[in-house]
């Protein structure tokens, strides 16, 4: 995906009157603002169960910048899944700086196409990846309920057995010098996606905000800086994955759907910059990403 600059629209989060989109340019650092309020949750929730596959396996992914943007957490997982000699197809319906619906809204001939395919086994996709705005994932509860069900409802019509699992989000404030306000954002996100992935049938929580949480914190000797350089995310309304997160993400989207840790490839299509110019192209992991053992044993533990 050719990467732009996005306009963004402020919106509150919380408490606070300030904003934290989903969609930003290449430079600068994330401006988020606020306090928000802390919400533990230790909770968790069953692995959904996934339908019998006969031929490929079909996973589509839906969601915004937070699913492809700096690297392309759908490209990462077919990468991974070819190395792994899985059979696997991937669909997305991808929009900048949006939410669900209105994702749904942008791609309204394609979606009513995808979910009106059908395939010998009963179900045309056997996992959908569903990832909302960060706005609404903090701040509207009803309104990410609402748009999850709207979609699978759409999916249960040619897929009544696929396996959903909520995508969840990273805190949108820059970790470093805000570590308390931070915890606070992922603590709600955290409740929020289990609450949503209850109110679905045969729903699950992929749980990258964690994964990164831990990251952050130096989890088996990680560390995200280089320097002053920060290798997790960057952005300047919006923090964004790069190679670390996202090799990281996909390690854990594979273990997530198929239960096993993958081998991983030698090369994975990755980030060359955060410039709007800089393509996304395959790049050698032992020079991509800073510490490939690390992020491989935070994934493990949240598989």
């Amino acid at each position: 995906m050719k990467k732009v600059s996005l306009l963004f629209a402020a919106v509150g989060i919380l408490l606070a009157s300030c904003g934290s989109g989903d969609s930003a340019n290449k430079t600068g650092t994330d401006d988020t603002g606020g306090t928000a309020k802390s919400t533990p949750s230790p909770e968790t929730i069953a692995k959904p169960k996934a339908p019998t596959a006969e031929g490929p396996v079909r996973i589509l992914f839906v969601g915004n910048s937070h699913t492809e943007y700096y690297v392309s957490l759908p490209d990462l997982m077919a990468a991974i899944c070819k190395e792994n000699g899985k059979q696997v197809e991937i669909e997305k319906l991808v929009e900048m700086g949006v939410a669900i619906d209105e994702i749904l809204a942008a791609n309204k001939a394609k979606a009513e196409k995808s979910f009106a395919a059908t395939d010998k086994d009963g179900n045309y996709y056997d996992y959908i990846v569903l990832q909302e705005k960060t706005p609404i994932a903090i701040q509207e509860l009803e309104k990410y309920k609402a748009n999850c069900k709207a979609l699978v409802d759409m999916a249960s019509k040619n897929s009544p057995g696929v396996a959903v699992y909520v995508y969840q989000l990273m805190s949108p404030v820059p970790f470093k010098g805000n570590v308390e306000e931070f915890k606070q954002y992922q603590d709600e996100i955290n409740k929020n996606t289990i609450a949503v992935a209850k109110s679905l049938p045969n729903a699950g929580v992929y749980r990258l905000g964690e994964a990164v949480a831990d990251a952050y914190a130096g989890k088996n000797g990680y560390a995200f800086e280089k320097g002053s350089e920060e290798l997790l995310r960057h952005g300047q309304n919006s923090l964004h994955m790069l190679n670390d997160a996202g090799y990281m993400a996909s390690a854990l989207l594979y273990q997530t759907i198929f239960g096993v840790e993958p081998k991983m490839p030698a090369q994975l299509p990755l980030s060359t910059g955060t410039g709007d110019n800089d393509p996304i192209k395959l790049q050698d992991i032992a020079t991509a990403v800073s510490n490939v053992d690390a992020l491989n044993k935070i994934a493990d533990s949240y598989k």
